[in-house]
Order: C-alpha cells, then sequence, then structure tokens
C-alpha cells in the first residue's frame, strides 16, 4: 500500500518530516518498506497486516499519526453543491442476496461532463501508482485510497431499467470485465446486475458493458459492504485481484458507505459538473452492533511489563476511535467530553465501544495491544516470566522428552510447522481415530475467517502436510535421506459452534530414502516400512507406555498392503505405512515415502508401566531356529503371540531372523524363520528337555496357521 505524506497533511496535523515519521509509524506496528520521492511528494510503501483493513487507507494511517503527533483527524467532507430530484425516482436495488451483501447503497449524479481529471488528482494518483483514467473514475478511486471504501460508478443510462440487482451468478452466466475479459461465473459468485444481465463481479471488478465513456452524461454510484469470504473466494476462482478486492477480503468498515458516498458525489460535482439526486438508497437490513470491550487500566503493565497511566491509555484509545461506553470522543481524535475523560481515569476500568473499522478487536488484550505499541514496545523491559512454581515441567513433559531423545537418537530431526494448512488437504489424509467424534456434519475442520497465509485457510487436523512439504524442500534441494518427526496439536470442529474445536496431540514421522547404518559411510538398504515402525516402537518404549500393536488396515493415504492400524492397548491410536501412489504424486516423489502419525495425547492418557529390576540370568540360554512356511498373509506378531500364548515358562523370547519369498517356496506362501530363545532361572536346560519344549510349539504353530516345518 503507497501512502501519500502531502495526502496524510490534508487529513491531519502533522510536522514530523518524512523520515521521522517513517520510523515512528514502523515503531507502532506499521511497517515502512520504503520511502522515495515523487515530485514535491513523499510516497511511503507500507506493510498492511492482513488483520487490519483500517491501514488499507490514508484516513486508517492519518488515525495512527494522529496518536503519534496529538493532532485532530479532518474527514474532509463538503456539501454536494447540487440537489435535483431524488435517488428512488431515478433508479432501484434489490438485494436477494443479504448473506454475501449485509449493505448496499446507491445514489446518482445526473448532467456530468466525462473528461479528463485536474493536474491535482491525476498527480496525486500517479505518485501513488494509480494511472488516471477519467474524471469520473479517478474520484471513485481517489476516495478509496482516502477512506478505504472501494466505490464503482456506472454509466445509468446503460442499465437496462436503470435499476440494479445483487445476486448471485446462474449458471453458465459471463460477463466481460473492465480488463476486457470474458469471465464464465458459477453459483457461487456475487455479481450486480441490471434488470436482464449481470454487470459487475461484485467486490472485484465492474463490467465493460457499463463502464463510464465520454459519452456518458448519468451516473450511478455504488458503494457496498461484501463478506470477505464471498469476495476472496471469487477473485481466486477468476483469477483477478484488484483494489477493491483486496480491501473486501480483509474486511471493510460496514458504516462507511454513506461517508464515502458523500465524499464520491461531492467531488464529482466539482469536478464532472452535475446534479446529486436526494437521498441515498440504503439497504442495511441488519444493522451490526460494535462490540463493548472493558479494559482493567493494570491489565496493560501486568501483559506488556510498561507503566502506562490511565490518562494517556484514555488518549491513546480514543484517538484510534475506541469510544469509552457512556462518553467519550468522536472516534477521531477530538475529544469531547473532558470531565467524562478525567473520571474514567480516576477508575479502575472503563467499558470500549469498538469502532466499526477496527473488527479485529475482540478482547481486553487487544486493546492492551494498542496500548502498548503506542507507549512503546521498546520500553518493555527484560524479564522472566512469573511462575507460581519454580522449575516445576508441564504434564508431560518428561514423556514428550523421552519421546524426543529417542528419535533424536535414531537419527531423526524434528520439524515445526504452521498450523495452518490448505482445505485441499481436507479429504487427502486418514485423520487420527476419534478426533472427529463430537464434529457435527460436514463441517469437520476449523475453519479461519481471516488467514494470516493466503490458502491457509484451515487449522490442521493432521501433521503430515507440513512433514510432506518439508520433505519436498529437501528434495528439492537435493537431499533425498530424510527422516523428520513432529510433535504439535491437530484440530478438528466442535459439533456445538459455542464450543472450542476439538483439539489432540499428535505425534508423526516421515521416512525416506537410504538407512545408513553405524559405522558406515554409505546406505546399505533403502529405508522400509519396518524403520518408521522400530522408531515407533523405540519412542514408545521411551515414554513407557506398553508395547504398540499393529495390524493390517486399508488407509486413505497409504499403499494398500503396506499400511497398518496402531493401538495400544487395544484402543486405536493411528497409522503408519507407506505413502500412496495418489498422494505421492501430488508431491511429486520419486522415491518411496513412509509416514506415521499417533494420538500422543492418547499415549500421555496411559499410565507408565512399571520399570522392574531383574537380575541378569545365572544360566546360560539355549536358541534354537525354525523355519516355516505357511501363508504369506499369517504376520509374525501372529506367530511369536501363538507361540507366547502357549505360556512356557523356559520360551524367553521368539524373534524374528528372515523371511523370504520366491524360488522352490509355493504361490501365496513364504518362508519364515524364527528363533526361540528358551532359559531357566535354577538350572542349566538339557537337550532332551528343550526339544520337548520345541516340539510343543512348532506342533502349535503348524496347527495354528496350517504350515509347514522345513
Amino acid at each position: 500500500m503507497n501512502i501519500s505524506y502531502n495526502w496524510l497533511r490534508e487529513l491531519v496535523a502533522l510536522e514530523l518530516p518524512p523520515g521521522e515519521l517513517r520510523e515512528r509509524l514502523t515503531m507502532v506496528g506499521l511497517e515502512v518498506e520504503a520511502l522515495h520521492e515523487s515530485g514535491d511528494d513523499f510516497v511511503f510503501e507500507v506493510a498492511v497486516l492482513s488483520n487490519r483493513p483500517d491501514w488499507m487507507s490514508h484516513l486508517g494511517v492519518a488515525r495512527e499519526v494522529g496518536v503519534i503527533t496529538g493532532g485532530a483527524v479532518n474527514l474532509l467532507l463538503a456539501p454536494t453543491a447540487r440537489i435535483e430530484g431524488r435517488t428512488d425516482e431515478v433508479t432501484s436495488v434489490e438485494v436477494q442476496a443479504s448473506d454475501l451483501c449485509p449493505r448496499f447503497t446507491a445514489r446518482a449524479v445526473r448532467g456530468v461532463r466525462i473528461g479528463p481529471s485536474p493536474a491535482w488528482l491525476a498527480e496525486r494518483l500517479q505518485a501513488i501508482g494509480q494511472r488516471p483514467i477519467n474524471n469520473v473514475a479517478d474520484i471513485t478511486n481517489y476516495v478509496m485510497l482516502e477512506l478505504g471504501q472501494p466505490l464503482h460508478a456506472f454509466d445509468l443510462d446503460k442499465l437496462i431499467e436503470q435499476r440494479l440487482v445483487v445476486r448471485r451468478a446462474r449458471k453458465g452466466e459471463r460477463v466481460t470485465t473492465l480488463d476486457g475479459v470474458e469471465r464464465e461465473l458459477d453459483p457461487e459468485m456475487l455479481v450486480i446486475a441490471d434488470a436482464a444481465r449481470p454487470v459487475a463481479v461484485a467486490g472485484v471488478m465492474g463490467g465493460a458493458e457499463t463502464e463510464i465513456s465520454s459519452a456518458t452524461r448519468n451516473v450511478l454510484i455504488e458503494g457496498a459492504h461484501f463478506t470477505p469470504a464471498s469476495i476472496r473466494r471469487t477473485s481466486r476462482a477468476l483469477g483477478l485481484r484488484t483494489e477493491a478486492s483486496e480491501r473486501f477480503e480483509r474486511g471493510v468498515d460496514d458504516a462507511g458507505q454513506l461517508r464515502a458516498q458523500e465524499r464520491t458525489v461531492a467531488l464529482i460535482c466539482e469536478l464532472a459538473g452535475g446534479a446529486a439526486t436526494d437521498g441515498t438508497i440504503d439497504i442495511y437490513p441488519q444493522r451490526l452492533s460494535p462490540p463493548v470491550v472493558r479494559l482493567r487500566f493494570s491489565r496493560v503493565r501486568e501483559l506488556t511489563g510498561v507503566n502506562v497511566e490511565p490518562r494517556e491509555s484514555l488518549r491513546i484509545l480514543t484517538a484510534l476511535g475506541f469510544r469509552p461506553d457512556g462518553g467519550g470522543s468522536n472516534g477521531h481524535g477530538a475529544e469531547e467530553n473532558a470531565p467524562e475523560l478525567g473520571r474514567l481515569a480516576g477508575a479502575a476500568s472503563a467499558g470500549f465501544i469498538c469502532p466499526s473499522w477496527r473488527t479485529d478487536v475482540q478482547l481486553e488484550e487487544d486493546l492492551v495491544e494498542e496500548i502498548a505499541r503506542h507507549a512503546g514496545y521498546g520500553k518493555i523491559e527484560e524479564a522472566l516470566p512469573p511462575a507460581n512454581v519454580s522449575g516445576e515441567y508441564r504434564a508431560h513433559e518428561d514423556r514428550r522428552r523421552a519421546a524426543r531423545r529417542a528419535l533424536t537418537a535414531g537419527g531423526y530431526d524434528e520439524a515445526i510447522n504452521f498450523s495452518f494448512i490448505d482445505a485441499a488437504h481436507d479429504e487427502r489424509f486418514e485423520l487420527l481415530p476419534g478426533l472427529l467424534e463430537g464434529s457435527g456434519g460436514d463441517e469437520l475442520f476449523v475453519t479461519l475467517n481471516n488467514p494470516i497465509i493466503e490458502g491457509a485457510t484451515r487449522m490442521r487436523a493432521t501433521l503430515l502436510p507440513g512433514l510432506l512439504a518439508a520433505a519436498r524442500h529437501n528434495f528439492n534441494h537435493g537431499t533425498r535421506d530424510v527422516r523428520l518427526f513432529e510433535a504439535g496439536r491437530v484440530f478438528a470442529a466442535h459439533a456445538t459452534t459455542e464450543s472450542l474445536p476439538v483439539e489432540r496431540e499428535s505425534l508423526a514421522l516421515l521416512a525416506t530414502g537410504g538407512a545408513l547404518e553405524a559405522g558406515t559411510t554409505a546406505a546399505a538398504r533403502e529405508i522400509d516400512f519396518y524403520d518408521l515402525k522400530g522408531a515407533l516402537e523405540a519412542a514408545g518404549d521411551a515414554m513407557n507406555t506398553g508395547a504398540l500393536d499393529y495390524a493390517a488396515e486399508s488407509v486413505r493415504h497409504l499403499r494398500e498392503g503396506q499400511a497398518a492400524r496402531i493401538s495400544l492397548g487395544g484402543m486405536p491410536i493411528g497409522y503408519v505405512g507407506q505413502l500412496s501412489e495418489e498422494v505421492a504424486a501430488a508431491y511429486k516423489f520419486r522415491q518411496p515415502v513412509y509416514v506415521a502419525e499417533v494420538n500422543l495425547s492418547a499415549l500421555f492418557e496411559v499410565a507408565k508401566t512399571p520399570v522392574r529390576y531383574t537380575p541378569l540370568p545365572r544360566f546360560p540360554s539355549v536358541i534354537r531356529d525354525l523355519t516355516l512356511v505357511a501363508n504369506r498373509r499369517a504376520a509374525f506378531a501372529g506367530i511369536r503371540q501363538a507361540a507366547l500364548d502357549l505360556n512356557i515358562e523356559e520360551c524367553r523370547d521368539v524373534s524374528l531372523v528372515y523371511v523370504y519369498e520366491g524360488e522352490r517356496v509355493p504361490e501365496g506362501q513364504r518362508s519364515v524363520t524364527l528363533r526361540i530363545e528358551y532359559r531357566a532361572d535354577d538350572r542349566t536346560l538339557r537337550d532332551d528337555e528343550v526339544d520337548e519344549l520345541h516340539r510343543r510349539i512348532v506342533a502349535t504353530l503348524e496347527e495354528t496357521f496350517r504350515s509347514q516345518l522345513k
């Protein structure tokens, strides 16, 4: 956003030189990225935060300057020179989609003369990067840049039946916009139409068929308030981003339409001639009530460490437009009721009515932030945060640290990603078991009304998108051996809209590339499913949660046949497996990628397994290997459990040695080699004792799995 220094001086008393003003604005949060001369003017290039639509105007920046300098803001309003006829006699407006257009205003000016803008207007627009078009179009742009309210001027005589209808587009409708491009509309887009056809894409760009030309004599000025989500969707769907859409997407002042229209009409009558109609058509069925936020003055120091007197807090807030509930200022810096403000300065707290242009303020902490940034962030003292109990970890911190140590020891790097993701991930990933319990209808995900990152409109319901994006970043920089993990919160919408979203802590892992063994300089093999499974088990052991169970499962984002459900004590807690071809293709991965995600909150709820001391064995073990040819669907976990379920005291462990499929093994079967350890605590086992125990296990496995001893 470009801001003119001379323009600011017209709106607020300003004696600071441009260089010093740049520094002061940046220090209150309005970052000035560059400052350059333009003729006899200076132009500030300002980075506007997504939650501050009021800064998309010279008036909004002038309010900040007014607080800095103590000057009052001048709105530059002037009465319209000529009034002839009534607006409702000239045109009419019908709003059929009030959910997308809460307010719509219209007023006509007849008998205008279209021509070039006067030099002062053209030069001012050019100074901040705008191309002059004609006097009427330039005036609407000028007012938008001054007050932040986009407006559009129609050639009234080109409107069929000289009326406007605000509605959703009909399927298959098309409109040629002012840039000369014919655009196809869909029923989710809002349009401004006349009696027969769309004449503008609402909030984005006007139509070519009703644009102002040299032959125009009568114009209709519209100013509206559109819902930000609707304009954002339309702008992206059409690939059309304009000065108007940027403002509507952030949210314009819902009470600023009449002021902007009055200013526009007055300038048109002054610079283009003509007479304005009396009265404004103002369709505003559900008026919004500004929120009242109570501030305890002591909270400023408690939250920021900056000692600001209540009188100074009142000065800052009233200059920014916050009106004390029951008295105060006009919202533009001029005190109207000094005794009332003096009384409030002696009180412990006060309520403030938020101005209509500050949609970002809802909480007491928001008011504290306003005071702190103008009092000076540089005054915040360095201090350790207070704690009730010194040195105490938060709940389950010991388990978190243990899991991190185990994973980093296994060669994994910790990743930290944003909690906001694109809505394109909604149907791509299977979510943690139980996460969506309590979610209502189709609204499973938490959607941000005003995302801080363009496109990232969802609070993440899974950690996997962040890890996969990190893996892609590594691949793009030539790193193919990647092992990552992340622990963080995931979110789901609650069935009751008044309730806070469902939150769970999650642990996700990603592994791909070569498996680098200890003492080697090159990968001996490729990472597989069991590497990731082993890392999960290592983390579980470190957290002392007990054994994790794995069972084959069909999972949306994992490859069929290489996916498993993870359970703990019979309760499903997550999934592990190889990324499916479809998801891998979406990320353009050219090598197998293995991922896992588990419900960390569920792991924390499990009681720790008691750690007991066991003396080292006094007697030697006897090792017997056996090889079974069994159905390839027989899992090792099932084979091992079948052997252990015999409850043979001397059978200490059953481990996997090798699995073979191929030549000399019947189709549909595989050869599984097991290693069984036998040991007694009170004696050395004899061969005949081990033979008898071994025969019992072999017989059970052959019968249970219909296998053959090889």
